[in-house]
């Protein structure tokens, strides 16, 4: 039945004595108290058993009445849509009473989006603030290793190649670990340190993300209120989804939140709305749409039926998690495939394993992508594809999977079949994810990098703020220097002391499969991997932990290493640090 049911009070708070029950529009009062009184006259003269099952009846109806009519127990809201231009227009509005309409939209004094420009003044003493405000946040000790390094980047019309060789050493003048400055945080005063010549890099003049346009894709993700508590999620959306300065880069995103009250819903279509995001919220009700793999699947017909949807070639699956690193990448992918013919394009999962378990389909979280065609035909069917036959078979002994059924849906009704998209990545890896993002690769999307309990951890949002100055081939890009660093950039800085004398093309096996690691799960997709260093003495790395884009077209980058990091250790166990480390690279324009 689709009528919705509204409960609300209508007599004193307390004892909730009256309850208005509305059906669609059409009220009807239900007064507890005179309905019980006359029920129990009238049971007076009722033999004892009948009089009994009569009472516990009377009871369960009162629970139930009492129940339904509980404020914390309202149903939660399923029919508002919160649009995020609806706010902005009225933050702008407000801005304009108060500031004048020259004033209403200040520019963003962010860097962000701008071509880079060689104004940045080289400096390399340490801010030691920032540098206790860093000990603070990461845990370090109050002594630390300490290295500022610059490197100055020139954009040229070549191609992006899986690593670069530098002609120069990480570690100025040779001095190895001497370069390293000890410093004890605690201390007021600091020596003035000298600055060496910049690491003088190539990279591609690959376009930035203010030049996204993805008024072509309109995007849907179902998940819930708590999730998204942390700003960073929402932050991440942004990148992909705003020209990185407030403004919306074209893409539509439609957001479902499970079980969420009006105000959850206001919470998170305002935040939307300040980072620029073009957005509509709404909820779902869990005791309507009971299964997860129903709720993605009704993403498709929720994304079709929107007034805007004739606009839009292109309609997307995401979670939460999903991070499009590089959009102008992604559009120009799709920019090759006829949008007027059915398509459903994605990728498989990386570990043979799950797609043995759970098929030969587009895995959600590295996004998945229907044209409009084929949007249609899925709606059209939709509701064959969701019977309890149709949801039981889609479990695969994880639970009902969405995935299996817009995968089900598509195949049991077409002859289309999955465009795989080898540059988007779901990223079933679980462990140390590092042998995947310093491999060189130059992903379009990443998934599943907050669940460090059960995948793997990592910062794209980080890694990407280089791509506002240096473009969007440049984070995850590779340069090695002549003293055996290698540079992911964004990632990572790692030294081999023994050398580099392996083969830089090969994935390194830092992760391992979720279930049962056979050893080639994942040879299909990476190619036979080479042995992982960790643990052998070979291999210390200073993972970033924080990026800056700088007013003037500079970006800082803190890669930060853990003295008692179990990775850093020899093959007999022994520490190869004894203090924690800080390097920050300032990547400058040439």
């Amino acid at each position: 039945m689709d009528a919705h049911f509204r409960y609300q009070q209508v007599g004193p708070k307390r004892n909730h004595p009256r309850a208005t029950l509305q059906l669609g529009r059409l009220p009807i009062n239900i007064d507890v108290r005179s309905k019980l009184r006359s029920l129990i006259q009238r049971a007076g003269g009722i033999p004892s058993p009948l009089m009994r099952v009569l009472r516990i009846a009377a009871l369960v109806l009162i629970f139930l009445l009492l129940y339904l009519n509980l404020p914390s127990m309202r149903p939660y809201t399923t029919d508002l849509v919160l649009k995020t231009s609806d706010l902005r227009d009225v933050a702008a509005a407000a801005k304009s009473m108060i500031l004048g309409d020259n004033d209403a939209l200040p520019a963003n004094d962010s860097a962000r989006g701008a071509h880079p420009t060689p104004k940045h003044v080289i400096n390399c003493n340490p801010d030691i603030g920032a540098l206790r405000e860093i000990r603070d946040r990461y845990e370090l000790g109050d002594e630390i290793e300490y290295l500022k390094r610059y490197v100055r980047f020139s954009r040229e019309p070549i191609e992006r190649q899986s690593y670069t060789v530098l002609q120069q050493s990480f570690l100025p003048d040779g001095e190895g670990d001497k370069s390293f400055r000890m410093l004890r945080l605690s201390r007021s005063q600091h020596d003035e340190e000298e600055c060496h010549n910049p690491l003088e890099v190539t990279v591609p003049q690959s376009r930035f993300p203010a030049d996204v346009d993805l008024s072509d894709f309109m995007f849907a993700i179902s998940t819930t209120f708590k999730r998204l508590a942390s700003p960073r999620t929402i932050q991440e959306w942004s990148f992909w989804l705003t020209d990185g300065n407030g403004r919306s880069n074209g893409g539509k995103l439609l957001l479902r939140l499970l079980d969420a009250s009006e105000p959850d819903l206001l919470d998170v279509a305002q935040r939307l709305a300040d980072a620029g995001i073009d957005a509509e919220v709404s909820a779902w009700d869990s005791r309507i749409e009971k299964e997860m793999a129903v709720r993605y699947l009704n993403l498709v017909p929720l994304l079709i039926s929107h007034e805007s949807s004739y606009a839009k070639k292109w309609f997307v699956l995401c979670d939460d998690d999903t991070f499009f690193t590089a959009m102008n990448k992604v559009i120009a992918r799709f920019k090759r495939y006829d949008h007027t013919k059915p398509i459903y394009a994605g990728t498989l999962s990386e570990d043979m394993a799950a797609v043995k378990t759970h098929g030969s389909q587009a895995f959600g979280g590295a996004g998945v992508f229907l044209s409009r065609p084929m949007a249609r035909i899925i709606s059209s069917v939709h509701e064959s594809c969701r019977t309890r036959a149709k949801i039981k078979q889609s479990n695969t002994g994880w639970g009902p999977q969405g995935d299996i059924l817009l995968r089900m849906c598509i195949y049991d009704n077409t002859d289309i079949r999955l465009t795989h998209l080898r540059d988007l990545w779901q990223l079933d890896i679980s462990g140390d994810a590092s042998g995947f993002y310093e491999s060189g690769l130059q992903p379009y999307s990443v998934h599943h990098f907050k669940s460090p309990r059960l995948w793997h951890s990592a910062y794209p949002l980080n890694t990407t703020k280089i791509a506002y100055t240096c473009g969007e081939d440049c984070p995850y890009q590779r340069f090695v220097t002549t003293d055996n660093f290698v540079i992911s950039n964004g990632y990572s800085i790692a030294q081999y002391s023994n050398g580099i004398d392996f083969d830089l093309e090969q994935v390194e096996r830092t992760f391992h499969a979720l279930q049962h690691d056979k050893g080639w799960d994942f040879d299909y997709t990476y190619g036979p991997q080479r042995p992982s260093l960790l643990k052998t003495g070979k291999k210390i790395a200073w993972e970033l932990r924080e990026s800056q884009n700088m007013e003037d077209g500079s970006v800082s980058q803190v890669y930060i290493r853990k003295k008692d990091d179990k990775r850093w250790t020899t093959k007999e166990g022994r520490l190869m640090k004894v203090l924690d480390g800080v390097i920050e690279l300032v990547w400058i324009p040439a």
